[in-house]
């Protein structure tokens, strides 16, 4: 069964690019492609995608508003924010909003399409560069909350790169109970989405020789 996108952006000729990627995908299917974010946060959830590739600079209402708006009525849909914006405070805003995922428009079509099915796994795709701030970010906070054991180790393998379904057969448990840990996770750290958690691990990793 094809996993299914929905593109908002703005830009007639980066948003035909977008849908000229999905197109070509034997294994993903465009529902929708939305110039504003009004038009999305009406169109977006009678469709049901199972993920939206974001712009913020939208005419209107911003991409983060957007996302804020579309995880009230579809809270499971995986919102990757594909952007020129690569400033801190935007990060963090469409982290907190409820993006998945961050990527620059200078990412190649091999990377946007990589970014699309490790989210449909339960990764969270981000631009190298981009993570490397997000860490920065976590090296200024003091340590988070301690962890129970079972916690640590999903941390450790969400940290590591691996995706739900990995981290599933890793420790022999059910992808929603993966979730549920994750859940848990960022609620004892005091983050909103599975990126920062990660990004706060590592920041708090002892520095290698």
């Amino acid at each position: 069964m094809k996993k299914t996108v929905a593109v908002v952006e703005d830009n007639p000729r980066l948003r035909g690019q977008l849908l000229q990627i999905l197109e070509n995908l034997s294994d993903i299917e465009c529902v929708g492609a939305y110039a504003t974010g009004e038009e999305a946060v009406e169109g977006i959830p009678p469709k049901r995608p199972d993920v939206v590739l974001m712009d913020i600079k939208l005419p209107g209402i911003s991409g983060i508003q957007c996302v804020a708006e579309l995880k009230k009525v579809m809270p499971k849909v995986q919102i990757i924010m594909v952007t020129i914006y690569e400033d801190s405070e935007k990060i963090f805003k469409a982290l907190k909003a409820g993006a998945c995922g961050y990527l620059v428009k200078s990412a190649d079509p091999d990377e946007l399409v990589e970014a699309i099915r490790d989210v449909f796994m339960g990764g969270s795709p981000m631009s190298s560069h981009i993570a490397r701030k997000v860490v920065q970010h976590f090296h200024q906070l003091g340590p988070a909350a301690d962890l129970s054991p079972r916690e640590e180790q999903v941390l450790g393998l969400l940290s590591s790169g691996y995706v739900y379904k990995e981290i599933g057969d890793q420790l022999g448990i059910g992808m929603e109970t993966v979730r549920s840990h994750v859940k848990n996770i960022c609620q004892k750290m005091h983050v909103r989405s599975r990126i920062e958690a990660v990004a706060r691990h590592r920041a708090e990793l002892p520095i290698q020789p």
